[in-house]
C-alpha cells in the first residue's frame, strides 16, 4: 500500500512545482496542471505504479469532480434564460456535430468513428467553464447564465448518449439498447429528481442542523447514486453528475458546495494528470498531431462562430455574443469519457481517443487564455465582432429620463450608495451586468438599464457628458479604467468614484482622472480603527454600533429576500 502514497506524493509534488513556476510567470494554474500531467505520464508506470489502481483512482476523481460540477448546475438556469439557451445550444451541437462528422469522413475515418468525433467536438467543458466563471465572478452575468444553460443542455445530451454507449455490447442491438437506456436510465433520473423535489427539502432541513452530518449525507448521496447507475450498467460518471444536479435544486446547495469546495481543486489536478496519463508523449505521431490540430480549429474557431451567430439571432449584443462563443470554445471531459467507453466496447480504435485527448489538451489550454483575456481579445477584434449583432438588440432598454448620477454595479456597496442618492433627491440611473438585478429593480420602478461597463458602445449611449456624478462599485479593474476614461473624455467636471481592490489599482484610477477611489478592504480597517480610537474599551458604545449594524444588515437581508429597495 505504501508505494501508492509515494506515487501520489510524486504526482502532487510535480504538479506543485510546475504550477508554482507557471504562476511565477503569471499564467493560469490550469496550464500548470496540464503540463504536470504531460511530464508525469511517461514515467509513472515505470516508477512502479499500478495501471489498474491509477484507472480506479482516476475514475473516482472524475466522478467526484462531476458531482461538484452538478451542484452548480441548477436546471432553473435554463428557465431563467428562456428559450435562448435551448435554441443556441441545440443549433451549436447539431452544426458542430455535422462539421466534425464530415471533416472526419474527409480525413478517412469510417461513419462510426466520425460520429463519435462529431459528438466529442459538440460538447464543451463544464469543469473548466464553471471554474473560470466562478474565479472571474461571472456566473450571474448574462453571458454566464447563457453559457451555463447551454452546458446543462449539452450535459443532458451527453448523459443520454453515454447511457446508450455504456449499454452497447454489439452494433446489431443498438436500437434496443437505445430504447432500454432512454427508458431505464431516463426513468431512474426522473425518480431521483422527484426525490429531490419532494423528499429532500425535509431531509436536508434536518441534516442541516449539523454541518458534519450535511457534509456526510452529501458525499453518501453521491456515492450511492453513482453506485446505482454502475449497478444498472450505466457510467458512474453519469450517476455522480445526476447526484450533484439533484442536490443543486435544494435550498442548501450553496452550503453543501462550500463544504466540498476544498476538494474541488485537488480533483481538478487529478483530472489533468489523467489527461496527460491518457496521452503518453511516446504515442504521439504526426498523424495524431495533424488530426488533433484540425479538430482543435473546429472547437476553437468554428464552434464559437456558430454560437456567436445564433446568439446574435436571439438579439444579444456583440459583446455578449463574443463572450458566449469564447467561453464554450473547447471540448468536454464528457467527450473523453464517451470516447473511452467507445474504445472499451470496441466501437472505435484507441487512436481516436489519443487524438481527441490531444485535442482536449490543446483546446482547454488555448480557451483558458481566451476566457481570461477575453476583454483584450474583444478590443482587438471589435470590428469583426460587430458583424455578430443585430441592429436592434433585446438587452438594451430605452433611457427616457434625464439623470444626474449613474451607479455602475448594484451590489452590497451599491445598495448603500443608492440609498444616499435617494436622500439627496437626485435623478439617478443604475447600470448592471446581471439581468436578474435589472429585472428586480425595474419591477419596483427603480431607473435601471442592463449594460456592461466594459462595452464602450453601451457607455456611449449614456449621457456621460451631462452627468454630475458617476459611481462604479464593479470589482473588475479594467472595467473601471474604461468607465473613468470614457467619462473624462466627454466630461471633465463630473465627480467620478471608482472601486479598486489593490493600492496599485487605486493609483492607476487616480491617474486616469478618478475623483475618488473606493477601497472596501482598507475602508473597513479604517472604520474599525476609528471605533477603537473613539470608543476605546467602552462596551456601551460598541453595543450601539452593533444595534445600528444589525439594523442595516436586516435592511439588506430584507432587500435580498424581496428583491426590492425600501422606499
Amino acid at each position: 500500500m505504501e508505494p501508492i502514497f509515494i506515487q501520489l506524493a510524486v504526482i502532487l509534488f510535480t504538479a506543485f512545482v510546475v504550477s508554482y513556476v507557471v504562476r511565477a510567470f503569471k499564467q493560469p494554474l490550469i496550464i500548470g496542471y496540464i503540463i504536470a500531467g504531460m511530464i508525469i505520464s511517461p514515467y509513472i508506470i515505470s516508477f512502479g505504479a499500478s495501471k489498474e489502481i491509477i484507472d480506479i483512482f482516476s475514475k473516482f476523481g472524475i466522478a467526484f469532480l462531476l458531482f461538484m460540477v452538478g451542484l452548480h448546475m441548477n436546471p432553473k438556469v435554463i428557465r431563467e434564460i428562456g428559450a435562448a439557451s435551448l435554441i443556441i445550444g441545440t443549433a451549436q451541437m447539431l452544426l458542430t456535430f455535422a462539421l466534425g462528422f464530415f471533416v472526419s469522413v474527409l480525413l478517412g475515418f469510417n461513419n462510426m468513428a466520425s460520429s463519435f468525433i462529431g459528438i466529442a467536438l459538440a460538447f464543451s467543458s463544464t469543469i473548466i467553464i464553471m471554474k473560470l466563471l466562478s474565479d472571474r465572478k461571472q456566473i450571474d452575468s448574462l453571458y454566464g447564465k447563457i453559457s451555463i444553460g447551454i452546458l446543462i443542455l449539452q450535459d443532458l445530451v451527453a448523459i443520454i448518449f453515454l447511457m446508450i454507449v455504456s449499454s452497447a455490447s454489439n452494433l446489431n442491438t443498438f436500437s434496443s439498447i437505445a430504447v432500454r437506456s432512454l427508458f431505464g436510465g431516463g426513468g431512474l433520473i426522473v425518480v431521483l429528481f422527484l426525490i429531490g423535489f419532494f423528499i429532500f427539502p425535509k431531509v436536508l432541513h434536518k441534516m442541516a442542523e449539523s454541518q458534519e452530518l450535511l457534509f456526510l449525507f452529501s458525499i453518501t448521496w453521491a456515492f450511492v447514486v453513482a453506485a446505482l447507475f454502475s449497478y444498472l450498467g450505466f457510467s458512474i460518471e453519469i450517476g455522480a453528475l445526476v447526484a450533484g444536479i439533484v442536490l443543486s435544486i435544494s435550498p442548501y446547495s450553496l452550503e453543501i458546495s462550500s463544504k466540498i469546495r476544498p476538494l474541488r481543486d485537488f480533483f481538478l489536478i487529478i483530472f489533468f494528470i489523467i489527461l496527460g496519463f491518457n496521452l503518453p508523449v511516446s504515442t504521439i505521431n504526426t498523424t495524431i498531431i495533424v488530426h488533433a490540430l484540425i479538430f482543435s480549429l473546429i472547437a476553437l474557431i468554428f464552434k464559437p462562430l456558430i454560437l456567436m451567430t445564433f446568439s446574435a439571432l436571439n438579439g444579444y449584443t456583440k459583446r455578449t455574443n463574443f463572450l458566449v462563443g469564447t467561453t464554450l470554445g473547447q471540448i468536454s471531459e464528457f467527450s473523453l469519457i464517451i470516447l473511452a467507453v467507445g474504445v472499451s466496447k470496441s466501437l472505435i480504435p484507441v487512436e481516436i481517443l489519443s487524438t481527441l485527448t490531444l485535442t482536449g489538451i490543446i483546446t482547454i489550454t488555448i480557451s483558458t487564455y481566451m476566457i481570461i483575456y477575453s476583454n483584450k481579445i474583444y478590443s482587438k477584434t471589435y470590428n469583426f465582432v460587430s458583424m455578430f449583432e443585430k441592429k436592434r438588440v433585446n438587452e438594451k432598454i430605452a433611457i427616457l429620463k434625464k439623470y444626474d448620477a449613474i451607479l455602475f454595479g448594484y451590489n452590497r456597496i451599491g445598495f448603500n450608495i443608492l440609498r444616499e442618492l435617494k436622500k439627496i433627491k437626485k435623478n439617478y440611473l443604475v447600470a448592471d451586468f446581471n439581468p436578474d438585478t435589472i429585472e428586480a429593480l425595474s419591477k419596483f420602478g427603480i431607473p435601471s438599464v442592463y449594460g456592461d461597463g466594459y462595452d464602450t458602445d453601451f457607455l456611449d449611449e449614456l449621457s456621460l457628458d451631462k452627468i454630475k456624478l458617476a459611481i462604479s462599485t464593479i470589482p473588475d479593474f479594467e472595467t473601471n479604467i474604461i468607465i473613468v476614461e470614457r467619462i473624462r473624455k466627454v466630461n471633465s467636471k463630473a465627480i467620478v468614484i471608482a472601486r479598486a481592490s489593490e493600492v496599485k489599482e487605486a493609483f492607476a484610477l487616480y491617474r486616469k482622472g478618478a475623483s475618488y477611489v473606493l477601497t472596501p478592504y482598507y475602508i473597513g480597517g479604517e472604520h474599525v480603527a476609528k471605533m477603537i480610537e473613539d470608543y476605546k474599551l467602552n462596551n456601551e458604545e460598541y453595543r450601539k454600533e452593533k444595534r445600528n449594524h444589525i439594523k442595516f444588515l436586516e435592511e439588506i437581508a430584507g432587500r435580498n429576500k424581496r428583491h426590492i429597495l425600501k422606499k
